[in-house]
């Protein structure tokens, strides 16, 4: 694809506020695209607004929102093709199963996968057109649950399965679903993994207050060790613009070895394996 052909064409990008996001509106902004890149706030817009990056308020569980996207894709004043449709959107949260409202479950459903599904299909007329992709930002825990990821990973587990079933139904059309699993991205997502509380009732306090403990402990060590969001955004913009994408791209070493775990480790044994790493952390 030269330059000029990057030049004529769009590429939506979700939750392009801050973090990844943002990184990769201007990683594809300065390969010659231009990126629609959705912010939830005002105040967003002014810092993500630069050349080829023309910033959207875009909240994916508001379906008025959804249809701006989608006249402004389809009413493009050049008649841009719509490249890509980068689903990155979304809230992370660290408390155990049984300690999660289920009105909660339900919000974060909302955001992390049902946003995702009606945003693309929204836009999938315009990527069927074009013969674009879809790519959608899920996580090293769409592949393995650790404790206390049990709702968020659920969500990124998920959004795996519709990942996979887009892609078998959308290849006889041209378009190509490709999935992008970061691990530790130093990210304004994971410092909060390492510093945000949820309210915890006495009885559940007592049953996981040191296992709760010790993510916030590892996750805010990921934080410091882990990938910045321009080497993400790098990954992301490959699976974008090759022209034969994998149909998963792992994001660091963490994230490509906790994969091939998942695969090929019994489950008891990863079990150990992860307990063994949140050891250290434990209070």
């Amino acid at each position: 694809m030269t330059a000029s052909t990057q030049g004529r064409e769009l590429v939506v990008v979700t939750g392009a506020s801050t973090g990844i996001g943002a990184a990769t509106a201007r990683q594809l902004a300065g390969l010659g695209f231009h990126v629609l890149a959705g912010v939830r706030r005002e105040r967003d817009d002014n810092a993500i607004r630069d050349l080829g990056i023309e910033p959207l308020i875009l909240d994916i569980t508001v379906p008025d929102h959804i249809a701006g996207l989608s006249a402004r894709v389809n009413e493009d004043p050049y008649g841009r093709p719509l490249r890509a449709v980068v689903n990155n959107a979304g809230i992370g949260i660290n408390v155990p199963v049984e300690a999660f409202a289920i009105d909660d479950w339900r919000k974060l459903f909302e955001v992390n996968l049902f946003g995702h599904v009606a945003v693309t299909q929204t836009l999938l007329p315009a990527l069927i057109r074009s013969r674009g992709r879809v790519v959608n930002i899920s996580s090293v825990g769409g592949r393995v649950a650790m404790a206390t990821y049990g709702p968020y990973a659920g969500t990124k587990f998920a959004l795996e399965a519709v990942s996979d079933s887009l892609r078998r139904e959308m290849s006889p059309l041209g378009v190509q679903v490709v999935v992008v699993e970061p691990g530790a991205v130093r990210t304004e997502m994971l410092e909060r993994a390492g510093t945000a509380t949820y309210e915890l009732n006495p009885e559940l306090a007592q049953r996981y207050s040191g296992l709760v403990h010790a993510v916030a402990a590892q996750a805010a060590s990921s934080a410091k060790s882990g990938l910045s969001s321009n080497d993400a955004a790098k990954v992301i913009a490959r699976a974008v613009t090759a022209r034969k994408p994998r149909t998963r791209y792992a994001v660091g070493r963490e994230a490509a070895i906790a994969t091939r775990l998942a695969r090929f480790v019994p489950d008891r044994m990863l079990d150990r394996l992860l307990a063994g790493a949140l050891r250290p952390h434990m209070p």
